[in-house]
């Protein structure tokens, strides 16, 4: 039987490496469901969510911008640590779904340029 392949290029640059650290992030959020992921992995992944929904933050979310990005940093690579808990085969499945979902860069781009500024518009707006 073929085995996953695990191992890919290895990510150049900043903008690889993080890539990589999203990619391994929604591979273990593919993965809970599988009976073949272990009891830490999901501990480790339900406590990276509870911090996203957390009002509790190392950087508030009122601060516009920079009190997203903590959540856009700090979860993605907590739950790609998680990942690396998961049997091979469990992970080498859950990253091959992962590299058949859609791009999410336009999403992602919107929520943190045009939400902020739109906010921002409309704060002056009320304000003047």
């Amino acid at each position: 039987m073929n085995q996953p392949r695990l191992t890919s290029r290895r990510p150049t640059g900043p903008l690889g490496r993080f890539r990589a650290v999203w990619r391994d992030a929604l591979a273990l959020l593919l993965s809970l469901g599988d009976r073949r992921t272990g009891g830490q992995a999901k501990l480790i992944a339900a406590l990276a969510v509870l911090y996203a929904l957390s009002p509790i933050d190392l950087i508030p979310d009122g601060i516009p911008v920079l009190g997203v990005s903590d959540d856009l940093l700090i979860v993605p690579a907590v739950l790609a640590f998680a990942a690396r808990q998961l049997p091979a085969p469990v992970l080498g499945v859950a990253r091959s779904k992962v590299e058949r979902l859609p791009r999410l860069w336009p999403a992602v781009v919107v929520a943190l340029v045009v939400v902020p500024a739109l906010l921002v518009y409309g704060l002056i707006r009320l304000l003047s």
